[in-house]
């Protein structure tokens, strides 16, 4: 069972940089892949960022979000990580990372989700 944890949330002014980290635990964690998704208040949870656990690292960006936030691992402490910048109220959500196995078509590990709240 693999375990999931997110910190780095928290409350800023448009504008400003966050970053999440998501901690992995738990038995072998060799995923395919990890992202981050988003649920704001009366919306679908959406999908921001992904990124390969294995090689040079293959990362997906949705247009919200492209050229704002990065991506990145850090394969050893099997932690990711999303840097948020430049960040506008319409990026205020409950933010989950998750991640998928090998042989899966989706992401059966998700944390417990962390709120960012950008203030205008």
């Amino acid at each position: 069972q693999v375990q999931l944890v997110e910190s780095g949330g928290g409350l800023v002014q448009a504008g400003a940089s966050l970053r999440l980290s998501c901690a992995a635990s738990g038995r072998t964690f060799s995923p395919i892949a990890v992202g981050w998704f988003r649920q704001a208040p009366g919306k679908e949870r959406e999908s921001v960022a992904s990124i390969t656990w294995g090689g040079a690292g293959i990362t997906y960006y949705a247009d919200s979000v492209q050229g704002r936030f990065t991506i990145s691992r850090d394969n050893a402490k099997n932690t990711w990580y999303l840097q948020m910048n430049r960040m506008t109220p319409e990026d205020t959500a409950v933010y989950y990372c998750a991640s998928r196995p090998v042989a899966y078509r989706g992401y059966t590990s998700w944390g417990q989700g962390t709120q960012v709240t950008v203030s205008s």
